[in-house]
Protein backbone atom coordinates (compact mmCIF):
# COMPACT_ATOMS: atom_id res chain seq x y z
CA UNK A 1 0.00 0.00 0.00
CA UNK A 2 1.32 3.02 -1.23
CA UNK A 3 -0.17 5.74 0.70
CA UNK A 4 2.73 8.04 2.47
CA UNK A 5 3.48 11.22 -0.14
CA UNK A 6 5.92 11.70 -3.01
CA UNK A 7 8.68 9.66 -1.43
CA UNK A 8 6.08 6.40 -1.98
CA UNK A 9 6.98 5.31 1.16
CA UNK A 10 5.38 1.93 2.01
CA UNK A 11 3.07 1.27 5.15
CA UNK A 12 4.99 -0.93 6.42
CA UNK A 13 7.81 0.95 6.43
CA UNK A 14 6.30 3.40 8.59
CA UNK A 15 5.33 1.03 11.27
CA UNK A 16 8.98 -0.76 11.52
CA UNK A 17 10.96 3.01 11.82
CA UNK A 18 8.35 3.96 14.60
CA UNK A 19 8.90 0.54 16.40
CA UNK A 20 12.71 0.94 15.70
CA UNK A 21 11.84 4.59 17.09
CA UNK A 22 10.43 3.81 20.30
CA UNK A 23 12.29 0.75 21.00
CA UNK A 24 15.99 2.19 19.82
CA UNK A 25 17.27 -1.45 19.10
CA UNK A 26 16.97 -3.88 16.65
CA UNK A 27 16.25 -7.02 18.22
CA UNK A 28 13.43 -5.81 20.29
CA UNK A 29 11.89 -4.20 17.36
CA UNK A 30 12.07 -7.75 15.41
CA UNK A 31 10.23 -9.53 18.08
CA UNK A 32 7.62 -6.80 18.45
CA UNK A 33 6.83 -6.79 14.91
CA UNK A 34 7.03 -10.94 14.56
CA UNK A 35 10.10 -10.03 11.82
CA UNK A 36 13.63 -11.72 11.11
CA UNK A 37 16.25 -8.99 12.80
CA UNK A 38 17.82 -8.51 9.11
CA UNK A 39 14.21 -7.55 7.90
CA UNK A 40 13.93 -4.95 10.42
CA UNK A 41 17.35 -3.59 9.32
CA UNK A 42 16.95 -3.71 5.29
CA UNK A 43 13.69 -1.73 5.76
CA UNK A 44 15.13 1.16 7.84
CA UNK A 45 17.87 1.02 5.10
CA UNK A 46 14.80 0.96 2.17
CA UNK A 47 13.44 3.87 4.15
CA UNK A 48 16.72 6.20 4.23
CA UNK A 49 17.48 5.21 0.53
CA UNK A 50 14.18 7.21 -0.14
CA UNK A 51 14.09 9.58 1.82
CA UNK A 52 18.01 10.69 1.30
CA UNK A 53 19.53 11.08 4.60
CA UNK A 54 20.46 8.31 7.73
CA UNK A 55 17.41 8.39 10.53
CA UNK A 56 19.61 6.00 13.19
CA UNK A 57 22.95 6.32 14.12
CA UNK A 58 23.91 2.83 14.47
CA UNK A 59 26.82 1.31 16.48
CA UNK A 60 27.67 -1.96 18.09
CA UNK A 61 25.79 -1.25 21.42
CA UNK A 62 23.52 1.92 20.43
CA UNK A 63 20.99 3.16 18.19
CA UNK A 64 19.24 6.80 18.15
CA UNK A 65 17.63 9.07 16.57
CA UNK A 66 19.53 11.44 14.46
CA UNK A 67 17.67 14.76 13.94
CA UNK A 68 15.99 14.02 10.74
CA UNK A 69 14.77 10.69 12.56
CA UNK A 70 13.27 12.73 15.40
CA UNK A 71 11.64 15.22 13.36
CA UNK A 72 9.74 12.22 11.09
CA UNK A 73 8.98 10.66 14.25
CA UNK A 74 7.02 13.52 15.51
CA UNK A 75 5.25 14.06 12.58
CA UNK A 76 4.36 10.64 11.57
CA UNK A 77 2.67 9.75 15.60
CA UNK A 78 -0.15 12.57 15.10
CA UNK A 79 -0.87 10.49 11.55
CA UNK A 80 -0.75 6.89 12.96
CA UNK A 81 -3.11 7.82 15.74
CA UNK A 82 -5.26 9.28 13.80
CA UNK A 83 -5.27 6.17 11.28
CA UNK A 84 -5.85 3.69 14.54
CA UNK A 85 -9.01 6.16 15.83
CA UNK A 86 -10.22 6.04 12.29
CA UNK A 87 -10.02 2.10 11.68
CA UNK A 88 -11.27 1.82 15.36
CA UNK A 89 -14.40 4.13 15.06
CA UNK A 90 -14.93 2.05 11.84
CA UNK A 91 -14.77 -1.25 13.59
CA UNK A 92 -17.24 -0.17 16.43
CA UNK A 93 -19.70 1.06 13.53
CA UNK A 94 -19.37 -2.68 12.54
CA UNK A 95 -20.48 -3.92 15.74
CA UNK A 96 -22.56 -1.55 16.77
CA UNK A 97 -21.08 0.18 19.44
CA UNK A 98 -21.83 4.12 18.46
CA UNK A 99 -24.59 6.54 19.36
CA UNK A 100 -26.51 7.37 21.88
CA UNK A 101 -27.97 4.26 24.42
CA UNK A 102 -30.74 4.95 26.79
CA UNK A 103 -31.45 3.36 29.98
CA UNK A 104 -34.29 3.07 31.83
CA UNK A 105 -34.44 2.50 35.78
CA UNK A 106 -37.35 2.15 38.39
CA UNK A 107 -35.65 1.71 41.99
CA UNK A 108 -32.94 4.17 43.40
CA UNK A 109 -30.43 0.93 44.02
CA UNK A 110 -30.45 0.40 40.65
CA UNK A 111 -29.57 3.83 39.64
CA UNK A 112 -26.23 3.78 41.56
CA UNK A 113 -25.23 0.96 39.95
CA UNK A 114 -26.59 1.77 36.59
CA UNK A 115 -24.57 5.19 37.04
CA UNK A 116 -21.22 3.11 37.95
CA UNK A 117 -21.48 0.76 34.83
CA UNK A 118 -21.95 4.03 32.56
CA UNK A 119 -18.75 4.90 33.27
CA UNK A 120 -17.34 1.37 32.77
CA UNK A 121 -19.53 1.53 29.52
CA UNK A 122 -18.27 5.08 28.23
CA UNK A 123 -14.43 3.73 29.17
CA UNK A 124 -14.52 0.99 27.07
CA UNK A 125 -16.98 2.26 24.16
CA UNK A 126 -15.50 6.27 23.89
CA UNK A 127 -17.85 6.47 20.14
CA UNK A 128 -20.75 5.92 22.77
CA UNK A 129 -22.65 8.17 25.11
CA UNK A 130 -25.59 6.61 27.68
CA UNK A 131 -28.01 8.58 29.06
CA UNK A 132 -30.03 7.41 32.05
CA UNK A 133 -33.64 8.13 33.42
CA UNK A 134 -36.47 7.17 35.26
CA UNK A 135 -39.15 4.83 34.56
CA UNK A 136 -42.31 5.33 37.03
CA UNK A 137 -44.08 2.26 38.12
CA UNK A 138 -47.74 3.08 36.30
CA UNK A 139 -46.47 3.08 33.05
CA UNK A 140 -43.00 0.48 33.69
CA UNK A 141 -42.85 -0.28 29.45
CA UNK A 142 -44.45 3.01 27.86
CA UNK A 143 -41.06 4.28 27.63
CA UNK A 144 -39.62 0.99 26.31
CA UNK A 145 -42.03 0.47 24.17
CA UNK A 146 -42.17 3.74 22.62
CA UNK A 147 -38.57 3.99 21.89
CA UNK A 148 -37.70 6.87 24.80
CA UNK A 149 -35.62 4.09 26.42
CA UNK A 150 -33.28 1.06 24.59
CA UNK A 151 -33.14 -0.92 27.66
CA UNK A 152 -34.14 -0.93 31.51
CA UNK A 153 -33.76 -2.27 35.02
CA UNK A 154 -36.92 -2.83 36.64
CA UNK A 155 -38.35 -5.26 39.18
CA UNK A 156 -39.17 -8.63 37.89
CA UNK A 157 -41.59 -10.60 36.84
CA UNK A 158 -41.98 -9.26 33.42
CA UNK A 159 -44.02 -11.65 30.71
CA UNK A 160 -44.73 -9.08 27.89
CA UNK A 161 -44.39 -10.91 24.20
CA UNK A 162 -42.67 -7.81 22.67
CA UNK A 163 -40.01 -7.68 25.46
CA UNK A 164 -37.22 -10.01 25.87
CA UNK A 165 -36.08 -10.28 29.72
CA UNK A 166 -32.17 -10.42 30.14
CA UNK A 167 -30.64 -11.63 32.74
CA UNK A 168 -31.33 -11.06 36.38
CA UNK A 169 -28.91 -8.60 37.88
CA UNK A 170 -30.21 -7.71 41.37
CA UNK A 171 -31.90 -9.56 44.45
CA UNK A 172 -33.00 -7.85 47.36
CA UNK A 173 -35.02 -9.03 50.51
CA UNK A 174 -38.37 -7.82 50.87
CA UNK A 175 -39.55 -5.10 54.04
CA UNK A 176 -42.66 -4.43 54.93
CA UNK A 177 -43.43 -0.53 55.26
CA UNK A 178 -45.74 0.36 58.12
CA UNK A 179 -46.60 3.27 60.61
CA UNK A 180 -44.65 4.04 62.88
CA UNK A 181 -47.16 3.22 65.55
CA UNK A 182 -48.06 0.42 64.18
CA UNK A 183 -48.16 -3.53 66.23
CA UNK A 184 -46.21 -4.24 63.32
CA UNK A 185 -43.16 -1.68 64.42
CA UNK A 186 -42.34 -3.53 67.43
CA UNK A 187 -41.75 -6.99 66.05
CA UNK A 188 -38.33 -8.20 64.46
CA UNK A 189 -39.77 -9.67 61.35
CA UNK A 190 -43.25 -10.23 59.74
CA UNK A 191 -44.74 -12.93 57.39
CA UNK A 192 -47.09 -12.79 54.38
CA UNK A 193 -49.60 -14.24 56.63
CA UNK A 194 -49.33 -11.03 58.56
CA UNK A 195 -50.87 -9.47 56.00
CA UNK A 196 -54.40 -10.88 56.34
CA UNK A 197 -54.07 -8.54 59.45
CA UNK A 198 -53.64 -5.58 57.55
CA UNK A 199 -54.58 -3.04 54.39
CA UNK A 200 -52.25 -3.36 51.78
CA UNK A 201 -51.43 0.36 50.21
CA UNK A 202 -50.41 -0.38 46.25
CA UNK A 203 -49.56 1.32 43.42
CA UNK A 204 -51.86 2.07 39.92
CA UNK A 205 -52.48 2.37 36.58
CA UNK A 206 -53.70 0.97 33.31
CA UNK A 207 -50.24 0.09 32.35
CA UNK A 208 -49.20 -2.00 35.23
CA UNK A 209 -49.59 -5.70 34.05
CA UNK A 210 -51.97 -7.36 36.15
CA UNK A 211 -49.32 -10.62 36.48
CA UNK A 212 -46.63 -7.91 38.14
CA UNK A 213 -49.32 -6.52 41.07
CA UNK A 214 -50.39 -10.25 41.30
CA UNK A 215 -46.69 -11.09 42.98
CA UNK A 216 -45.92 -7.77 44.37
CA UNK A 217 -49.51 -7.00 46.14
CA UNK A 218 -51.34 -10.43 46.58
CA UNK A 219 -54.72 -10.74 47.80
CA UNK A 220 -54.07 -13.77 49.38
CA UNK A 221 -51.96 -15.38 51.64
CA UNK A 222 -49.97 -18.14 50.77
CA UNK A 223 -52.68 -19.52 53.36
CA UNK A 224 -55.46 -18.58 51.50
CA UNK A 225 -56.77 -15.79 53.94
CA UNK A 226 -58.19 -12.53 52.41
CA UNK A 227 -55.57 -9.48 52.17
CA UNK A 228 -57.56 -6.15 52.21
CA UNK A 229 -56.68 -3.49 49.67
CA UNK A 230 -56.48 -0.06 50.22
CA UNK A 231 -55.57 2.92 48.63
CA UNK A 232 -53.34 2.60 45.38
CA UNK A 233 -51.85 5.77 44.28
CA UNK A 234 -49.85 6.10 41.08
CA UNK A 235 -46.39 7.14 42.45
CA UNK A 236 -44.73 4.98 44.72
CA UNK A 237 -43.40 8.35 46.97
CA UNK A 238 -47.15 8.82 47.38
CA UNK A 239 -47.37 5.05 49.14
CA UNK A 240 -44.55 6.21 51.85
CA UNK A 241 -46.84 9.38 52.42
CA UNK A 242 -50.17 7.42 52.63
CA UNK A 243 -48.28 4.91 54.84
CA UNK A 244 -46.62 7.23 57.48
CA UNK A 245 -49.99 8.76 57.91
CA UNK A 246 -51.81 5.42 59.08
CA UNK A 247 -53.68 4.59 55.86
CA UNK A 248 -51.89 0.54 56.00
CA UNK A 249 -48.78 -1.44 54.84
CA UNK A 250 -46.90 -1.91 51.87
CA UNK A 251 -44.01 -3.60 51.01
CA UNK A 252 -41.01 -2.91 49.21
CA UNK A 253 -37.11 -3.90 49.32
CA UNK A 254 -35.11 -3.95 52.32
CA UNK A 255 -32.45 -1.56 50.54
CA UNK A 256 -35.12 1.16 49.95
CA UNK A 257 -34.75 2.45 53.53
CA UNK A 258 -31.39 4.09 53.01
CA UNK A 259 -33.38 6.57 50.51
CA UNK A 260 -36.68 6.69 51.88
CA UNK A 261 -36.33 6.57 55.48
CA UNK A 262 -38.56 8.64 57.30
CA UNK A 263 -39.79 9.06 61.07
CA UNK A 264 -43.31 8.13 60.31
CA UNK A 265 -42.44 4.54 58.54
CA UNK A 266 -40.86 1.56 60.28
CA UNK A 267 -39.65 -0.76 57.61
CA UNK A 268 -39.79 -4.57 59.03
CA UNK A 269 -38.30 -7.35 57.43
CA UNK A 270 -40.55 -10.16 55.95
CA UNK A 271 -38.90 -13.88 57.25
CA UNK A 272 -41.16 -15.78 54.11
CA UNK A 273 -41.37 -13.29 51.66
CA UNK A 274 -39.21 -13.89 48.40
CA UNK A 275 -36.76 -10.90 47.46
CA UNK A 276 -37.17 -8.43 45.24
CA UNK A 277 -35.64 -9.26 41.79
CA UNK A 278 -34.37 -6.83 39.18
CA UNK A 279 -33.24 -7.73 35.38
CA UNK A 280 -33.08 -6.14 32.00
CA UNK A 281 -35.20 -5.62 29.35
CA UNK A 282 -35.75 -4.44 26.11
CA UNK A 283 -37.77 -4.69 22.72
CA UNK A 284 -37.18 -8.18 21.01
CA UNK A 285 -36.90 -6.74 18.03
CA UNK A 286 -33.99 -4.08 19.62
CA UNK A 287 -31.04 -5.85 21.28
CA UNK A 288 -27.68 -5.10 19.77
CA UNK A 289 -24.01 -5.29 20.42
CA UNK A 290 -24.60 -2.00 22.72
CA UNK A 291 -27.43 -3.23 25.38
CA UNK A 292 -25.37 -6.39 25.78
CA UNK A 293 -21.88 -4.71 26.32
CA UNK A 294 -23.67 -2.26 28.93
CA UNK A 295 -25.75 -5.71 30.35
CA UNK A 296 -22.28 -6.77 31.11
CA UNK A 297 -20.63 -3.67 32.47
CA UNK A 298 -23.90 -3.71 35.08
CA UNK A 299 -23.26 -7.08 35.81
CA UNK A 300 -19.55 -6.48 36.66
CA UNK A 301 -20.42 -3.80 38.62
CA UNK A 302 -23.07 -5.81 40.80
CA UNK A 303 -20.81 -7.86 41.44
CA UNK A 304 -17.94 -5.17 42.67
CA UNK A 305 -20.62 -3.90 45.29
CA UNK A 306 -21.36 -7.42 46.42
CA UNK A 307 -17.05 -7.72 46.62
CA UNK A 308 -17.13 -4.64 48.78
CA UNK A 309 -15.74 -2.38 46.34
Amino acid sequence: MKAWGAAAVERHEIEVFLALAEELHFRRTSERLGLAQGRVSQTIKKLERRIGVPLFERTSRHVALTAVGRQLREDLIPAQEQLLRAVDRAMAMGRGMTGLLRVGYSSPMVAEILLKAADTFRGRHPDCEVEIREVQLYDPFGPIRSGQVDVQVTELPVDEPDLTVGPLVLSQPRALMVPAGHPFARRASVSLEDLAEATLITVAGEAVPQHWLDHHYPRRTPGGAAIAHGPAPTYWTEVLNLVGLGRGVSPACVEAEHYYARPDVAWVPFDDAPPVEYGFLWPTTGECARVRAFVDAFRERVRGVSAGS
